[in-house]
């Protein structure tokens, strides 16, 4: 067995938003330096991460620079691009985990959902659309309303536009513009989703969090989220079933809702099929990488996403993944009109409450639902009640302001 050492391993990480300022503030104690690669001059991660390379995500001569620097890359964006990336990696020798080839699944929605659904992952029905009469005869088939998604290039909710009826077929695509394909609407219970993450020769996942999302924006992650343990197990047997499908280590964001009710068959993948009385678990989206939803485990986890990111493609043994105590997060998003520069006042109400924690993304400017940071409220009691951390939780995202 290779000896661990530290201080020495440098990871190399294309993207320097704040998921990247998250990895680099969760590899310094382990004594991991970090090196990103941005376009945006100063980018979020810059302040605490080792150095920086500004270049475009696809800047071959920028990327190879940065893996003779690394002894591993990684990205925090999917805007990475995976056949960069591979070739890369073959020339240089430094492995890139997750996997390009996974990339270059999650790329394509289409391409997502069928290599998904193939390996027998329950995934809602959908199609591909090539025109407006392949979005009508979904609705035919589906009932109406049906999500039209592009295909590439959407995340976080972009590139989503709910179709209510036939007439709407051609605006929606329009909309999407781009290459599309329709899914049904999924009348769902709630959205809950697992932080799964894949070693070099184990996984382990996070307790599941619900996820309270408003204009396709996630605005609160509730942990143990209110769902019963058969639905909870069946959960985190489809997200192994996810990471069987997915190459190379991570963490990897995988949302799913729970269905009211669930189907009369099991769709058998994991031998862990809907029970009576419960709801069934559909695969809505993958991440290749630390999720918004997986941010309450800095201070409601034992191990973070983002320390656990770093061990897992680094090849060293993961941390637990047990729960510390109930923990809710809420995001702070631009309340803002128009672009401005970004300053949060009012802090008073989110300092002097204990529980509280404040995450800072660094960001320069504010606009309009824009994410800029997050409160964690952590209850240090096991039996504490989600909702009553909840309702402290609105009410310190409520008191403070980028407006003033």
């Amino acid at each position: 067995m290779t000896t661990l050492r530290t201080p020495g391993p440098t990871v190399g990480v294309v993207g320097g938003g704040q998921l990247g300022r998250m990895l680099a503030e969760a590899a310094a104690p382990l004594g991991v330096e970090v090196i990103v690669l941005d376009p945006t001059p100063d980018c979020p991660a810059a302040p605490v991460a080792r150095d920086q390379i500004v270049a475009a995500f696809d800047d071959e001569a920028a990327i190879r620079d940065l893996a003779t620097r690394a002894d591993v890359l990684t990205f925090e964006i999917e805007l990475a691009d995976q056949r960069v990336l591979d070739r890369v990696s073959e020339e240089t020798g430094t492995p890139v985990h997750p996997d390009p080839a996974t990339l270059e699944t999650i790329h394509d929605k289409l391409v997502q959902k069928r290599e998904l659904e193939a390996a027998g992952v329950p995934v809602p029905p959908f199609r591909a659309v090539e025109d407006a009469d392949d979005i009508r005869a979904a609705i035919d088939d589906y009932g109406a309303p049906v999500m039209c998604k592009a295909r590439t290039g959407g995340y976080d909710g972009r590139g989503n536009v709910p179709v209510e009826s036939k007439a709407d077929a051609e605006d929606a695509l329009e909309s999407v513009a781009g290459p599309a394909m329709v899914e049904s609407f999924v009348d769902f219970e709630r959205e809950i989703s697992v932080i799964a993450v894949k070693g070099e020769d184990e996984i382990a996942t996070f307790p599941i969090g619900e996820n309270v999302h408003e204009d396709e924006i996630l605005r609160e992650t509730i942990v143990p989220a209110r769902s019963s343990e058969a639905v909870t197990e069946r959960a985190h047997a489809v997200a192994r079933d996810v990471l069987d499908v997915m190459d190379g280590r991570g963490v990897y964001g995988i949302e799913l809702f729970e269905t009211s009710e669930a189907r009369s068959a099991s769709d058998g993948s994991s031998g862990q099929g809907p029970r009576e009385g419960d709801g069934e678990i559909l695969l809505n989206e993958i991440a290749p990488r630390p999720h918004n939803s997986g941010h309450w485990t800095i201070e409601g986890a034992q191990t973070s996403q983002f320390e656990q990111h770093v061990r897992a493609v680094l090849g060293w043994p993961l941390g637990s993944t047990a729960l510390r105590s109930p923990t809710v997060m809420t995001n702070l998003l631009g309340d803002v009109d128009e672009e401005r520069p970004a300053q949060l006042s009012d802090l008073d109400e989110i300092l002097e409450t204990p529980a509280a924690s404040l995450h800072w993304y660094g960001k320069r400017d504010a606009r309009p639902l824009r994410k800029l940071g997050h409160v964690t409220l952590s209850a240090g009691d096991e039996d504490a009640a989600v909702e009553d951390l909840l309702e402290t939780a609105r009410e310190v995202e409520s008191a403070v302001t980028f407006r003033s």
